[in-house]
């Protein structure tokens, strides 16, 4: 009499095979599904845009691209050289640079603190003061120069007081700064908002923990963290400031910033004298973020 071993029978009759091993001999059809059917769908390959988000995104890259193409194709040389000449011997040039690099600085300074308190505090009125960051977003900028020109202005309070100790805001260069900075510091300090937030708060608990004040604490722990989410938006706010026309004509028509020395032209001698302004203001732009990207703002760190 044979007894039943472990391989051949149960306890009360012949081992059912369990559910991996007849799965396992389950026959493949030929198409390669367990059951003869259709194969399963394959997989989109990698890198590969949907050909509608294709199309869509290549309208609105032509609508972005052609005018660059059509408007500075159509320059001569001669006359955009001779045309550069003007607006740097007219100062726009220097003062559009100066003044942005200025305004972009007192964005950071200024900017930075307001993003980390915003980020980390919890405070009363802490929403309102995140959506006043926002106000000149909101309003055009024309309005907004009106806004700061009932300030600044020769006749506003902080304006008035200023022009009465020989110190002038208005139509000066303290007007094209206050302008840019009205217009442009929200965009970094929305950015740099969002680099703390992503900063782990558990990092600065520790640092407190091992004795390091709040103030060292941000500048050796929070700041070198965010920084690369800060530098991204420096060119933002150097571009938008240099750009800047509505808030600046409004509140310092003189000296000429770039802009306000496009406009003039435009309305002088029309589209062709104003042209080359546009392109020279592009070309600065350009240069401003291949400065950026080098120092690893803006794409330029390693990819894993």
């Amino acid at each position: 009499m044979v007894r039943p071993t472990s391989e051949t029978a149960g306890p009360i009759g012949p081992r059912q095979p369990d559910a991996g091993t007849a799965r396992a001999r389950v026959p493949l059809g030929a198409s390669g599904s367990a059951f003869g059917g259709a194969p399963a769908p394959a997989r989109a390959a990698p890198g590969r845009a949907p050909g509608v988000l294709a199309v869509l995104a290549g309208v609105l890259v032509a609508y972005l691209a052609v005018p660059f193409v059509v408007g500075f194709g159509s320059l001569e040389p001669s006359a955009t050289a001779a045309a550069v000449r003007d607006a740097i011997r007219a100062g726009a040039v220097g003062v559009s640079l100066a003044t942005a690099t200025v305004s972009t600085a007192a964005a950071v300074v200024f900017g930075v603190p307001l993003a980390y308190v915003l980020a980390r505090g919890d405070f009363p009125g802490r929403s309102l003061v995140g959506a006043a960051v926002y106000l000149p977003l909101v309003v055009p900028p024309l309005a907004g120069g009106l806004l700061l020109l009932t300030v600044f202005g020769s006749r506003g309070p902080v304006g008035g007081w200023f022009d009465v100790r020989g110190i002038q805001l208005a139509d000066a260069w303290p007007g094209i700064v206050l302008a840019q900075v009205f217009v442009a510091a929200p965009f970094l300090i929305v950015a740099a908002q969002v680099a703390f937030r992503g900063v782990d708060p558990a990092l600065e608990r520790v640092s407190y923990a091992l004795g390091v004040p709040p103030l060292q604490t941000f500048f050796r722990v929070s700041l070198p963290l965010a920084w690369p989410g800060i530098l991204a938006g420096l060119p933002l706010v150097w571009l938008r400031a240099l750009g800047e026309f509505g808030a600046t004509v409004m509140l310092a028509y003189h000296p000429y910033s770039l802009p306000v020395y496009l406009f003039v032209q435009f309305g002088a001698e029309g589209l062709r004298a104003a042209l080359p302004i546009a392109a020279l203001l592009a070309m600065l732009g350009l240069a401003a973020l291949a400065a950026v990207r080098a120092a690893g703002g803006i794409g330029g760190g390693a990819r894993t």
